[in-house]
Parts: structure tokens; sequence; C-alpha cells
């Protein structure tokens, strides 16, 4: 068996919080890895002490290897929230890892504010960007945000006041559970750009100003949402498109000919822990993708510059693929389908009469349903109103048979 990892968590209080297991591993350590900070904590052992390299990967891999040799790894709180007790156990087997937990800062936070920590959302701003919080900006919603460094209250401040929630209670919680502890609360509006100290969490209940777009967490959001050169998915289309994809935890979505990046957006936003790569022909359209991404808090989504279905060769194989333009492109559907991930499924969109044609010859040679999608909106006629209808869109779903 590759050696062995026992990740301990541990709090700003120290050696003095931590349980007889937890110690009695930190003791019998031959190596101990950690920030400067944690391994300050600790009193003198005969261990080797490695401190994190930034970026950390390198030694994440040699523990990862059993390179490193048997390792007592030190993390802050719980390790398994947010932690590198959760990247290690992706990576390695469970009987190679052992983890004593610690009181995370999430849950000390909800202590100190009377907030049921069932009903409060958890984000990272350290494995993702501070960007991630505008997925969960609804007034009334209760959020515990991780964050790095002295700026990182004030750059969550600057994101909820550009969405319009500067009025939302901002709690900055400094050196929790330590002697040192201090509890702050502000605004986003009030707290502005001021540093907190280092090792600090936030809690957020989020307020709206009047001027606020509040958005729903479910698909179809507002098509004035997006930043769009008029390439974009429209909402109720959008909506039924999400209903066909069905995000899943975990999953891999190919959103192809991504044009605004409208479908892949709400894939992520629909299910946090599911993964995105969208892909797009034209530059421009590329870094808008980019743009709308970040706007509507989903920062983590992949962006691929390039033709379908060249760019597609060495991705990862998809669970879900959505295309919404190049339908035209040789032997696009069958890439796709050749690709797709057995009890995966495929959501095709056509406005035009070649695209449609390619729609039915798909559902032909590979099954799955084609469906014809008319919107008309009632809209202004003169002194009347009349409907005006939007160009119908036909949609193929089609799922592949599990092997």
């Amino acid at each position: 068996m590759s050696a062995q990892l026992t990740v301990v968590g541990i709090g700003t209080e120290g050696w003095d919080g931590l349980g007889a297991a937890a110690r009695a591993a930190v003791e019998a350590a031959t190596l101990i890895v950690g920030s400067e900070r944690q391994l300050a904590l600790l009193p003198e052992t005969p261990a080797v002490r490695r401190r994190w390299p930034s970026p950390i990967e390198g030694l994440v891999e040699e523990l990862v290897s059993g390179a490193a040799g048997p390792a007592c790894i030190l993390a802050s709180g719980d390790p398994m929230l947010h932690g590198i007790g959760a990247t290690l156990a992706r990576r390695v087997a469970p009987e190679r890892l052992t983890v004593h937990p610690h009181l995370s800062a999430f849950s000390l936070a909800c202590a100190r504010l009377g907030w049921a920590a069932a009903d409060t959302d958890l984000l990272s701003a350290v494995s993702s960007r501070p960007e991630v919080v505008a997925r969960l900006l609804q007034p009334g919603r209760r959020m515990v945000v991780y964050v790095a460094g002295r700026d990182g209250a004030s750059d969550v401040a600057e994101i909820l006041r550009k969405r319009g929630f500067g009025p939302s209670r901002f709690v900055v919680l400094e050196q929790l559970g330590g002697p040192d502890e201090q509890v702050i609360e502000s605004t986003a509006e009030e707290w502005g750009t001021q540093p907190a100290d280092p090792l600090h969490a936030l809690a957020i209940e989020c307020r709206a100003s009047a001027e606020a777009a509040v958005l729903p967490g479910s698909p179809g959001l507002p098509d004035d949402a997006y930043e769009h050169d008029g390439q974009l998915t429209k909402h109720e289309v959008r909506a039924i498109t999400m209903a066909a994809l069905a995000p899943l935890p975990g999953q891999l979505l190919w959103d192809v000919g991504a044009g605004s990046g409208s479908i892949a957006i709400e894939w992520l936003r629909a299910e946090p822990t599911a993964r995105a790569i969208a892909v797009e022909a034209r530059l421009e359209r590329a870094e808008r993708v980019a743009r709308n991404a970040s706007t509507l808090g989903v920062p983590q989504l992949e962006v691929r510059c390039g033709e379908a279905p060249a760019a597609l060769e060495a991705l990862e194989q998809p669970d879900a693929i959505f295309i919404g333009g190049g339908l035209g492109a040789a032997n696009l559907v069958a890439h796709c389908w050749r690709e797709l991930r057995p009890g995966g499924r495929v959501v095709a969109n056509a406005v035009t009469l070649q695209g449609e044609l390619v729609l039915h010859a798909a559902s032909a040679t590979y099954g799955g349903r084609v469906t014809r999608i008319e919107i008309s909106r009632a809209e202004p006629l003169g002194r009347y109103t009349a409907w005006r209808a939007q160009l119908p869109v036909v949609q193929w779903a089609a799922s592949k048979e599990r092997a």
C-alpha cells in the first residue's frame, strides 16, 4: 500500500484545541505539512516540517503518489469542508486516508450569529473566484463565504455592491475560535475597501437595493441577464432545453456553439457540483461567454475558442452535450454522439430548415424525439395588442443507451 496520509484539522487556538487522537497523530508523524501559521501552533516534535508551497499542486502530487512518504497534513478547521482533506479524498483510496476534523469556520460562524446551519449556504472564494457569490444573491438568503488574505472581504463586498446588494448584512469574522476573535457587523456598502485580518470568513444576509436585478435559481433567466449580440437561446426555450439536459451532480456538459454561454451557465447554476466546457468559434463571443459566467456567479466555466468538431478533440468525455450552433459542420452530430458517455444526453436546437433536416437525420440514426417549440408574445400593434410569433425552434433530444 502507498504511504498513509493523516489530515488533522486545527483551529486558531492551536494545540489546546486538539483531541487525543489528533495529538497522537501529530506526535507520531515523521513528516508534517502545513502553512507557516499552522506549523507554528504545534509544540516541538522530531518530525520534518514542510510548508505548503505556492502553488501547492506539486506537493499534493508528492503526497498522493506516495513519494513524500507517510505524512501528517494540517488543515484549518474541518479538512473535508472545502479543505485539503476533500482534495486528497478525491485522489487517494479511503484506506490510505485518516481525517481528524476540527470545528469548521462555517459551524463557528453559524453559532456566533444564531443561524441554522441547514438553512445557510457555504461558498468558497478560495477554491474559486469571489464572483462565485453572485449565483446566490437573492433577498433573504444567508451564506458563509470562505475567503483568503486581507482583501477577501473587500473583494466580495465590491461584487455585492456592483450587483445591487450593497445593503446586505455583511459580517466579518476574524480569528474564529481563537483568543483574538472579532465579529464585525457592517453592510457591503459600508465595508468598502478596508482590509481584514488575514484569517477571516464572511457571513452575508442578502438584501437587495431597489435597482438590483434579482435572479432566480431556476433555469430560464431573463434574456437581459446576459450580455449578447443576438446569439442567445431565448429564456422560454432555454428553460425547456435545461429540462431536457437534466443537470446531475458532478456531470460534465459540452456547450457547442455556445454563443453567449447561457446553456452552460444555467447548467452550472442549476447544479453547483457539475462542470461545463463552452466551445465557441468566434473570439469576441468566447470572451463574452467568460464575462457572462463571471457576472452570473459561475466563474469556473471553462471556455474554449475554436471550430467544432475539431475544437472538441482531446476534451474530457461529456455526460451531456448541447449543440446550439454549427449544425452545418460535417460530422458534428456524429462526433458528439460518439464521444457522449453511455447514459448521457444530447440536445440540439435549430431555427433554420437546413438545421432542422440535420436534426431529423440525427433522430433517424440515433433515436430520441424531435419537438417543435413555438412561442408568441403579446406586443403593441398600433393602439391594440397582438401576438407576435418568435422564430420556431426545432429541438432534438436523445439519450445514449448505457453499456
